[in-house]
């Protein structure tokens, strides 16, 4: 699910040379390295060529795929083409870098991968799970060149369910690098090929199905931290486009799909999220509240979240907030029948990380599983190599992906007390969202302008929970990544 992301839109002088130095010392904090040792990109380069299933690869260059990714991203791990079925259904084809091709299994790559996890992102940049000649070069789908891929067929109905699923290694070149708003300007204007408007329609189908499952997409707003000609520093929100809403779509269907062939082969890696916790929940009413967003008691949460807009500012920093709901995420690795808890409440299914191998472990191991079960193979057919790590890859992944939350949860607090650095003394307004259940003096607010949370405590008062307040800013840390609020009553 996703996270909050704050983005410094600055050239590198500018950032405080305190900030430069909380990020280092984070950095350390969590052991996110800071490059590759020189054994990796040894062997990374010599296996840009790497290729045991060259003469065996779908020859898919003729279709017209194209990548769809924020400015200036290089690690490009899927490519997308759309068309109709004649059954006035759709077909979505659905390239993924093909990764296996280029890791040798127990090879110092894929031995740093496994202690990496997953690339870490941070608002000053972010540290790739593998070298930049692979991630951003040889295995990348770059437009223009020939890529290997694990190349996926979803066929869909006229409402966008799932008529039947294949995945198999061929050989792609995409025509074209595109950003969201690219291709959401091409649509607003009425400009955009058939590609494009097939992705419109059926992401728009997919958003509706998932509305039916009881699932629900945050759209998440990054947060642009920006400076001013006096020298002041302030956060504006890039709204979340449409266009990044139906490209995501593809994504969680391909998910989707693949957990389909997984629960049929008797074999998988599933990505699952228990329901959300009441107390999150509750939580999250009162940061509506705070925000001055309508939550009537009979609404559920998922369809509130479907009626906001990450434009509205309000909206904007509720969403952010709303990605609290989602705790508990974790990886079920399977032989057999599949177990109880199988599911990822948010998407309201059985669903399975496959769609960013140049950014996730695991992603390469369940491509695999899938490889062999679409053709036919069975478990019988998955290689040892990904079966041997089904021990270990969920805690793995799990390890990972704790370590990327709080190295993306510690950037936000860095920034935003860089924000307010300064501004000690200020009152604020607010309201209280949560109450430290042993001591009622102590709690969370979140203020409205800027949105962002920080530690309350009032010297005789009970917090009132829930309720809008006045709050002065008593302290401060970008070292420390500390903001306290007191509350006088």
């Amino acid at each position: 699910m996703p996270s909050r992301h704050i983005r410094l839109d600055l050239p590198a002088s500018t950032v405080p040379e305190r900030v430069r130095v909380a990020f280092a010392r984070l950095r350390s904090e969590l052991s996110i390295p800071d490059d590759f040792p020189p054994e990796v990109l040894d062997e990374a380069a010599s296996s840009v060529h790497r290729d045991e299933h060259a003469g065996t690869r779908l020859d898919l260059r003729d279709l017209p795929f194209v990548t769809i990714d924020p400015p200036g991203s290089k690690d490009l791990d899927q490519a997308v083409h759309l068309s109709r079925s004649d059954d006035g259904g759709y077909v979505v084809d659905y390239a993924i870098a093909d990764v296996g091709r280029v890791v040798v299994p127990g090879g110092a790559v894929d031995t740093e991968a496994h202690l990496r996890g997953v690339t870490f992102y941070a608002p000053d940049g972010r540290t790739p799970l593998h070298p930049p000649v692979l991630s951003e070069d040889g295995a990348s789908l770059l437009p223009g060149v020939d890529r290997a891929a694990a190349a996926w067929r979803v066929v869909l109905d006229d409402r966008g369910e799932i008529v039947d699923v294949a995945v198999r290694r061929a050989l792609v070149r995409s025509r074209a690098q595109l950003t969201y708003t690219e291709v959401q300007d091409a649509l607003d204007a009425g400009t955009a090929d058939e590609n494009l408007v097939l992705l419109r329609e059926v992401g728009a189908l997919r958003e509706a199905r998932e509305r039916d499952r009881g699932g629900v997409s945050i759209d998440v707003p990054e947060q642009n931290v920006t400076l001013h000609e006096d020298g002041t520093y302030s956060i504006e929100l890039r709204s979340v486009l449409p266009a990044e809403g139906w490209n995501a779509q593809v994504s969680l269907l391909t998910g989707i799909a693949a957990a389909s062939l997984m629960r049929a082969g008797e074999i998988g890696i599933l990505r699952t999220l228990p329901a959300s916790d009441p107390r999150d929940v509750e939580r999250l009413r009162r940061t509506a509240l705070a925000v001055g967003i309508d939550w009537p008691v009979e609404v559920p949460y998922a369809e509130l979240l479907s009626t906001l807009d990450s434009k509205v500012p309000q909206d904007a920093a509720f969403l952010n907030e709303a990605t609290s709901l989602f705790r508990g995420a974790g990886y079920l690795a399977f032989t057999g029948p599949v177990p109880e808890g199988s599911e990822h409440a948010a998407i309201a299914a059985e669903y399975s990380h496959v769609t960013a191998p140049l950014r996730r472990l695991v992603d390469r191991y369940t491509t695999e599983i899938c490889l062999a079960l679409s053709a036919g193979e069975g478990a019988a057919g998955v290689p040892s190599w990904v079966t041997d790590a089904f021990a270990d890859l969920p805690k793995t992944m799990a390890r990972s992906g704790q370590r990327a939350s709080s190295f993306e949860r510690a950037g936000v607090d860095i920034v935003e007390a860089a924000l307010l650095t300064g501004r000690v003394g200020e009152t604020f307004r607010g309201v209280v969202v949560d109450v430290d259940g042993k001591d009622p003096r102590k709690g969370v607010v979140v203020v409205d302008d800027p949105a962002v949370r920080g530690t309350l405590t009032s010297g005789s008062h009970d917090l009132p929970l829930g309720e809008p307040v006045a709050v002065e800013l008593t302290e401060v840390s970008i070292e420390s990544r500390k903001i306290r609020f007191s509350y006088g009553g």
